[in-house]
């Protein structure tokens, strides 16, 4: 059996050595599809062997996600971002699971450790993930680092992702920038977890964060248009639920309930701040209306 590594790029010259260099030994193919980067990111794929290919830098950054799977090769295919990274463990994993039959896979993901957390996971993501008949892809946990740690409470793990698959039987529909692969037959689970080097520091963290505060403000646009009337109570009770109510119930929800807090600082640092991206959406749809 064979993999192949399919990564999308863009200016991502402080990630892509390091992630490349977490597969090598797992995979057979590099393939790198660089939404012509204004730094490094390209020629450093290149001169660690992957095959580069040079493409724009669409909005929605799953379609050249997708550019790079069709252009893999292998038997499987690995899709990471680049500031994941692959642990010996879980390359381990991966060399077993793919050379496994569907009754083995049926016996090893019944006796996964985390089955439990991980099924709960999958049906608040993706209801309808599961699938029947062949086990042709796998979600695989990942580990948050955010402030130096990684982050294990707050409802923030196992944040699985759909990362390993046979060619040809997944692919993205390219439609919304947190759609989850559309997979031909059964998904499965690994045990072991991927490291997601995302918040190295507060600034990219606010830069990531910034993501969801755009995606918050269409979502009130949304709420807004549908109103029957835009009666100045109608406005307060969004006002309140956006400004106070939203924020405070996150705050709490992943503290205490989730456990947030567990995570020490960290913890509570990054639910204060997840917390906050209600009323930065409010602040942002009301501004941006005059």
């Amino acid at each position: 059996m064979t993999i192949s590594l399919a990564l999308a790029t863009y200016n991502e010259e402080e990630n892509i050595k390091a992630c490349i260099e977490s597969c090598r030994g797992l995979v057979d193919e590099i393939v790198v599809v660089d939404g012509t980067s204004t730094d490094k990111t390209a020629d450093t794929a290149k001169s660690l062997g992957a095959k580069v290919i040079i493409a724009s830098n669409p909005k929605m950054f799953h379609i050249n996600k997708q550019k790079a799977i069709d252009e893999t090769r292998g038997d499987w295919v690995l899709q990471l971002d680049a500031d994941e990274r692959v642990t010996p463990e879980l390359a381990k994993e991966i060399e077993k699971v793919i050379t496994m039959n569907n009754q083995e896979l049926e016996e090893y993901q019944k006796k996964l450790p985390n089955r439990e957390l991980f099924m709960r996971h999958q049906k608040l993501v993706t209801p309808d993930s599961a699938g029947s008949g062949v086990y042709n892809a796998f979600f695989i946990p990942r580990l948050n680092f955010f402030l130096g740690k990684y982050l294990r409470y707050g409802g923030v793990y196992p944040d699985g992702v759909i990362r390993l698959f046979k060619r040809g039987k997944a692919h993205l529909p390219c439609k919304d920038v947190h759609e989850i692969m559309e997979v031909e037959g059964r998904t499965g689970w690994l045990q072991n977890s991927l490291k997601h080097i995302d918040s190295p520091n507060f600034k990219r963290y606010l830069e990531r964060n910034s993501r969801y505060v755009d995606r918050l403000t269409d979502e009130l646009k949304s709420q807004r248009s549908n109103l029957k009337s835009t009666t100045q109570i109608s406005q307060l009770i969004q006002f309140i639920d956006w400004m106070i109510i939203k924020p405070v119930m996150w705050f709490l929800m992943t503290t205490f309930r989730h456990k947030g807090i567990l995570d020490g600082w960290q913890g509570i640092v990054f639910s204060f701040f997840s917390a906050l991206r209600f009323p930065r959406a409010y602040i942002c749809f009301v501004t941006r209306r005059f």
